[in-house]
């Protein structure tokens, strides 16, 4: 018996000094490799070759800016690093930087595979259009195939080449919303729904069991919109009336043989990946034993993630949900700390060297309270006498409009989805499940006649329910008065075209929602003249990234765990997702509806 203790003991003993060693390499490899991305981010800038190439690998997730280090390290850990982890800014500064360099003779785009919504494939498909206007070419390659994405971008190139056995895939665009009313009902849980807005949809998913009419209506509208631009800017480019270019899509182009995109008109020529690099090299001059000379955008452009010195225009990043308390199981630790946010903007506003403020705002909102709380601190910010403007991006809807609003002035792309002025609250009940699935009761003592509101296991009573109605109803009357006083519109204006409603930049800019159609750099040239800035203005990323290995390992470690439950749950995996942010959140929100638009 002893002998077996002491074995056990001593087995203890090994594997904790195992495990701590273990640790303790990880701990110098992740700071080696921090200090390796660090060195790396720093130095930019190389000397660019002649006859050289500006290479775009549109392969993954373009995100909103340079630099974010616990991505970084997850994608080299995931043996990634390969060029498709650009940011906007970066990719949109290397193709004007291109453009001026006599060195660099055109860009060579492969498209492997981008993720992004409209608005940051509009923004690029932008940065390229001026490109082209300096005379030099665009030739885009996919090495398996387009997708419709990638095909939007590569549509302006001049030549587009397609592997022999590639295909294109040009579909339209359309949105998937998971309704889960029956589930809940089967399994006894009632989400308790307090609103304000007809088209206030985030909450449709728990209270119906299919899209309701205003909800279709307003999907309709934002992604027929959004498709018509996207639709018009390919045909225009590749010769194809537009009419013509829905029949198409309506072909399932994807089905077709690729000689038969050439006869369509929708790829110029195919090749294979050698070929490609052959002509490539013909058109710079560069011997076939030689190497192409390509320069990734990383090489020439920095992202405004370097830093300024002295006086500058501060550019404020408000990425993801508004105070989403995020789960190891989403896999993500990113989103919007207002606590966070609101000091870095009453720092901006102290300090004397920074001239004016750009938001670049990428939300589909999140909690009220902590919309408001920035739109607080923003307001403050305005009293400095300080231009501030709005950069809008894929999406700035219910609370990322909350903390938009207020800005001197509001930059959308047309293909942004914005507004969702509407305020909902989700409180749910185990009623059922407890008591009639379970058989589990509850059994309450209390000295008030309302001690037990929030109590999970118990409905709300008439006369709670209508207290809750009533703050709902009042954080509805702050949000549409919040954004009649930015707007310069009366309240009952907004509120005709509030409802929760989603809007398109192209129409939100019709109604008075948004002012101008531009990208960052509008943003920043617009706070620029207003701040009488002579020459070109300097700019700063705030708030500064975070570079804890720790964090950096957790995140990763939460993508690893939301990964391997995703395989093992299948199709469930949507269904526990929502139901796990819904009960991560606070009870009061002002969020667009979590739809999936497939594009």
């Amino acid at each position: 018996m002893m002998k077996k203790f002491l074995l056990i003991v001593c087995g203890s003993f090994v594997g904790v000094t195992l495990a701590l060693v273990f640790f303790v390499l990880s701990s110098i490899i992740f700071s080696i490799a921090m200090m390796s991305m660090g060195s790396s981010m720093g130095s930019k800038s190389i000397k660019v070759q002649k006859n050289s190439i500006l290479h775009l690998n549109l392969k993954g997730e373009i995100p909103e800016r340079e630099g974010d280090a616990d991505m970084s390290l997850i994608s080299l850990m995931q043996g990634g690093m390969d060029g498709g982890t650009a940011s906007l800014p970066v990719l949109i500064e290397a193709i004007k930087n291109a453009k001026e360099n006599d060195n660099i003779k055109g860009i060579y785009m492969e498209c492997n595979g981008s993720l992004a919504a409209p608005a940051t494939r509009f923004a690029l498909r932008k940065a390229l259009a001026d490109f082209k206007q300096s005379g030099k070419w665009i030739y885009a390659y996919a090495y398996q195939g387009y997708d419709q994405g990638d095909y939007y971008l590569a549509s302006l190139a001049d030549s587009i080449f397609l592997n022999p056995v590639g295909a294109v895939d040009v579909h339209g665009m359309a949105s998937a919303t998971t309704y889960m009313k029956r589930l809940l009902d089967k399994v006894g849980v009632e989400m308790q729904i307090i609103r304000v807005g007809t088209f206030k949809s985030a909450v449709e998913p728990y209270m119906l069991d299919s899209i309701s009419p205003a909800n279709r209506l307003q999907q309709e509208h934002y992604m027929g919109s959004i498709w018509g631009v996207m639709r018009d800017s390919i045909a225009t480019a590749r010769g194809i009336e537009p009419a013509r270019f829905d029949q198409l899509t309506d072909s399932i182009i994807a089905t077709i043989a690729a000689d038969s995109l050439v006869q369509l008109h929708l790829v110029d020529a195919l090749c294979y990946k050698p070929e490609m690099e052959a002509r490539l090299k013909a058109l710079t001059d560069v011997d076939k034993a030689d190497d192409l000379r390509l320069v990734s955008p990383g090489d020439i452009a920095t992202g405004g993630e370097s830093g300024a010195s002295g006086d500058h225009i501060a550019i404020l990043y408000a990425v993801g949900e508004i105070d989403g308390q995020s789960s190891p199981l989403s896999g993500s630790g990113s989103g919007i700390d207002t606590k966070k946010l609101c000091k870095e903007i009453a720092k901006l506003q102290d300090d004397d060297h920074v001239k004016g403020l750009v938001l670049r705002v990428n939300s589909p909102g999140g909690s009220a309270f902590g919309s408001e709380q920035m739109w607080k601190a923003l307001d403050e910010f305005k009293k400095s006498g300080k231009p501030f403007a709005v950069s809008m991006g894929d999406y700035a809807a219910s609370g990322g409009y909350y903390i938009s609003c207020g800005a001197d002035r509001i930059f959308a792309e047309p293909t942004t989805i914005t507004g969702s002025i509407g305020i909902f609250g989700i409180i749910p009940c185990y009623q059922e499940l407890a008591e009639n699935k379970l058989g589990v009761n509850v059994s309450v003592v209390k000295t008030n006649a309302n001690a037990d509101l929030g109590n999970t296991a118990k409905r709300l009573t008439p006369a709670q329910r209508a207290a809750m109605q009533n703050m709902v109803n009042r954080g509805y009357e702050l949000f549409t008065s919040r954004c009649a006083e930015g707007r310069h519109m009366s309240q009952d204006s907004i509120k005709k075209i509030a409802e929760g409603r989603v809007w398109d930049g192209a129409t939100a800019k019709e109604i008075g929602l948004v002012d101008a159609f531009g990208g960052l750099q509008d943003a920043i040239d617009w706070v620029a003249k207003k701040a009488k800035i002579k020459g070109e203005a300097k700019t700063q990323n705030y708030p500064a990234l975070e570079d804890d290995w720790r964090m950096m390992l957790n995140r990763y470690m939460a993508v690893q765990y939301a990964e391997h439950l995703q395989s093992e749950m299948g199709i469930f995996y949507e269904y526990h997702r929502l139901l796990t942010s819904v009960l991560n959140r606070d009870a009061v929100q002002c969020i667009m509806e979590p739809i999936e638009i497939k594009f």
